[in-house]
């Protein structure tokens, strides 16, 4: 009987503590599901939808309730995009090209920017810390649009950079910068009598329906300034990250790098940028993902011209799908981008490491 009653009495708090765990798993899962349900409806389905349609001709208008709203063709959409001579294929190489172009000069410009000026704010020394923070973040919170518009009338024939620089040099002639689709790199070897047009075979040779010399043209003038646009409205929020991180780093680091002897720019690069590679990994990756799916500013500037040099992936899906009404191509356009942003995201994952090398 004794022998019973310990028994009992030891298998009772198993049963409580497993009692316990499922009431806790259960809490759990209760507060999740809410985030779950939205994460499933809004991104996880349409995600899923969008595959479907991407192997279909679907115009986008015919209501799917309709007897005959769309055909189902495959991988055609992703044939017409990748191998299939022909328009289609143009401009989704022309688009990645100027997409690629502008990632590789906003991101790193607006990140080395924003590290500088966080760490700028961040100094003992700086008097009016307030103001000149709020001045640095100030165009990350006003309307892309708005700040659109006046970025257009400023590169206008008439706008103010015309009379700024008319101003330095009497002689100059004025011009709009947002409708000038040369290759700022052509422009640059031009000044040197290069010209990649008359270079021979090499650089006529065609590839996706674009010469080599095209391939290597670099931004347009007027991409540039959408470049130089998006940056200094960019720079404002990965500076506030710059500086919750900086803020986060043991004073006694520094303290002991300065009995140790070490000056500011040693301290910078041996102490600083390390500690700070997790949340500069972090700041590369939003701006990646920002930059590949820009849109608002090309549509509102340039709608892709002049010459289609501002065309980017994103916004031709939006053309592809409610200009041309081919939203299954639009659909495989949005899944290409989708894959291409993955694989930029997982290669700069390894050059930017997110442990910091302390």
């Amino acid at each position: 009987m004794a022998e019973m009653t310990s028994a009992t009495s030891v298998q009772r708090p198993v049963t409580t503590m497993q009692s316990k765990k499922r009431s806790e798993m259960l809490a759990g899962y209760g507060f999740v599901a809410p985030a779950a349900l939205i994460f499933l409806v809004f991104l996880v389905i349409p995600i899923l939808f969008s595959a479907y349609i991407s192997l279909t001709n679907w115009n986008g208008i015919t209501p799917l309730t309709s007897e005959q709203p769309y055909e189902y063709v495959g991988f055609d959409n992703y044939a017409q995009l990748l191998f299939r001579e022909g328009t289609r294929q143009t401009d989704f190489f022309k688009s990645l090209k100027n997409t690629v172009y502008y990632v590789l000069g906003v991101v790193p410009t607006q990140t080395i920017l924003a590290l500088l000026l966080a760490v700028v704010v961040n100094q003992r020394w700086l008097k009016a810390k307030g103001f000149f923070r709020t001045a640095f973040y100030f165009p990350s919170i006003t309307s892309s649009v708005v700040i659109s518009l006046i970025f257009m009338w400023m590169f206008t024939r008439g706008g103010l950079v015309n009379r700024a620089v008319g101003a330095l040099f009497p002689d100059y002639a004025f011009i709009n910068w947002l409708d000038d689709p040369t290759g700022v790199v052509h422009s640059i070897l031009g000044l040197f009598g290069v010209n990649l047009r008359n270079a021979g075979d090499w650089a006529t040779a065609q590839f996706a329906g674009m010469r080599v010399w095209e391939w290597i043209s670099g931004p347009s003038v007027t991409m540039l300034t959408i470049m130089i646009l998006n940056t200094w409205t960019t720079i404002g929020t990965m500076m506030v990250i710059y500086l919750a991180a900086l803020q986060n780093i043991p004073t006694h680091v520094y303290e002991a790098a300065y009995v140790d002897g070490a000056n500011a720019w040693q301290t910078f690069r041996k102490i600083t940028v390390p500690l700070l590679r997790p949340t500069t990994f972090f700041v590369v990756t939003l701006g990646l993902i920002g930059t590949f799916q820009v849109f608002d500013q090309i549509f509102v500037i340039s709608s892709g011209g002049p010459a289609k040099t501002t065309l980017t992936i994103a916004y031709l899906v939006y053309s592809n799908g409610f200009k041309n009404s081919a939203m299954g191509l639009a659909a495989a356009t949005a899944i290409l981008l989708f894959i291409i942003i993955f694989a930029f995201s997982i290669l700069q994952r390894r050059i930017v490491s997110e442990r910091a090398d302390v």
